[in-house]
């Protein structure tokens, strides 16, 4: 299960001060350099909207980030040993330089020995660790328009085979068939509830879920067929559209939400979806009223089934259909985060009432 974080306030404001004590709990990635850093960096301090927060270094680095140069955030002080110093600079100052085992060795290095303290302290290889960054930074230049040719070579490479190869591990599809847009962009949200999982597509927002949902990987994997996509993290323009209308909602200042939606799915999970969203803020239906709305009224079970392959949580407010005597049942976030967002809707139908009269 994913770490929990702080608040953003919180994480944001421990940045500003340089606080010591949340070394180890996160890093911070700035958005505008693509960098990610300790807490206690002493770069000049970036704005608010430009940086996420994530638990992990490999969480920065499969999101996209290089390691900062001033900071280095691969290791905690002290806790870097000696012996592996030399190296993560050298790498910080050339993430595109090729390190094998015979390089390794000619430095001095036990190839075995660099690969399981980078296994231990930042959950992946050291040569996998290479390959991430140098992929990651390799698709958001093919993406813009690079040619594939110089990106390869640029990268590190020494053929397009070879880059082809990689690249087609890492992200699932060949460089020249990764800018034919059939790609899901995603990335973490931090809500009340815990970290959630966004995706985006061209038009809008396609997935959005709790990270520690059972089932999630087969939803994600479902999504790729449905969308003939490869899932990526990135960026979208609907992510800050997005962050700003879930903080609002969980303020309790917003019951409807304007962020595009994207759905796919069989025709009957797709009328399910959209007699969900006719659900009022602030109420709720049983399984066998919604398949009455839906002039399906024998078809509960199926509703009920359709409901749990919702893929875009909150948005899609599933949350909002309960068994028929009243008791929560049937939502895959956990029924306890059902009773907190039925909860919060509540609260923010009352004061919505109160600021209407």
């Amino acid at each position: 299960m994913e770490r929990s974080l702080p608040d953003t306030d919180t994480m944001y404001q421990a940045l500003l001060d340089k606080d010591s004590q949340y070394e180890g709990i996160f890093v911070v990635a700035v958005k505008t350099t693509g960098v990610f850093c300790r807490p206690t960096c002493t770069a000049r301090k970036p704005k608010r909207e430009n940086v996420e927060f994530f638990p992990t270094t490999r969480d920065a680095i499969l999101h996209g980030y290089r390691p900062c140069k001033i900071c280095n955030p691969l290791g905690k002080d002290g806790e870097v040993p000696e012996w592996l110093l030399p190296l993560l600079k050298e790498v910080q100052q050339n993430p595109a330089e090729q390190y094998r085992d015979a390089d390794l060795q000619s430095r001095g290095l036990e190839p075995n020995r660099v690969r399981r303290w980078f296994k231990r302290h930042h959950g992946m290889t050291f040569q996998a660790y290479l390959r991430a960054l140098r992929i990651s930074q390799a698709f958001g230049r093919v993406k813009h328009g690079d040619k594939i040719i110089h990106t390869a070579y640029e990268s590190g490479y020494e053929s397009l085979s070879g880059f082809a190869e990689s690249f087609r591990k890492q992200v699932g599809a060949s460089p020249k068939n990764s800018t034919s847009g059939e790609v899901i962009n995603i990335t973490r949200m931090l809500t009340p509830l815990g970290p959630m999982l966004a995706g985006a597509v061209e038009e809008g927002i396609c997935l959005l879920d709790f990270v520690d949902r059972r089932m999630l990987e087969t939803q994600l994997k479902r999504l790729q067929v449905q969308f003939h996509a490869t899932l990526l993290p990135g960026v979208s323009a609907y992510f800050d559209q997005l962050h700003k209308e879930l903080d609002e909602y969980f303020r309790g200042e917003r019951s409807e939400f304007t962020v595009p939606v994207v759905l796919r799915g069989t025709d009957f999970q797709l009328e399910v979806w959209r007699a969900l969203q006719t659900i009022p803020y602030g109420e709720t239906r049983s399984y066998g009223q919604q398949a009455k709305v839906l002039g399906r009224p024998k078809a509960v079970r199926a509703v009920a089934r359709a409901n749990g392959d919702n893929k875009i949580s909150i948005l899609i407010p599933c949350h909002r259909v309960i068994g028929a005597d009243g008791r929560l049942v049937g939502y895959g976030g956990g029924l306890w985060r059902k009773q907190f967002l039925l909860d919060l809707e509540k609260r923010g139908n009352r004061l919505f009432l109160i600021q209407q009269n």
